[in-house]
């Protein structure tokens, strides 16, 4: 069965709203604009996959870098949702993993709506039931 895309999306610019007020307060002084410009497109340049079987964070203004992590490494899942946030219907999605290149994965602002949290969990199930993957903890 070939590959499917489950969610894909970026995370909202309510996470930048500190950074934004204050470069809108100081503007008059022209490089706050710059710094604005430069979270705003950090942010909407960071594009998050969930396919079937891996989670792809793809990065990058210019140059573009594709981290891919295999859901069946996924052995712990948090969501988060801060005061403000929860005004603003987005959560954070936080992942401990067994992957040695990224043992912790956070995703920042995705909208509730999405229930990104339930998605990968189901998918992470799917795929350790597809490839008898078992998650054995040795200390």
């Amino acid at each position: 069965m070939p590959e499917q895309t489950v969610w894909r999306g970026t995370s909202s610019q309510w996470k930048n709203l500190g950074v934004f007020i204050l470069c809108g307060l100081f503007c008059w002084l022209i490089v706050p604009i710059f710094i604005a410009l430069s979270r705003y497109l950090q942010t909407k340049n960071k594009i998050y996959e969930l396919t079937t079987e891996r989670l792809k964070i793809t990065e990058g203004i210019f140059s573009k870098v594709t981290d891919t992590l295999e859901l069946y490494r996924v052995k712990d899942l948090e969501t988060r949702q801060p005061f403000l946030y929860r005004m603003f219907g987005v959560e954070n999605v936080q992942m401990n993993t067994s992957d040695t290149s990224s043992p912790f994965i956070f995703i920042e602002a995705i909208p509730s709506a999405a229930s990104l949290g339930d998605k990968i969990r189901n998918q992470v199930e799917a795929i350790r039931a597809q490839k008898g993957v078992r998650e054995i903890d040795v200390e």
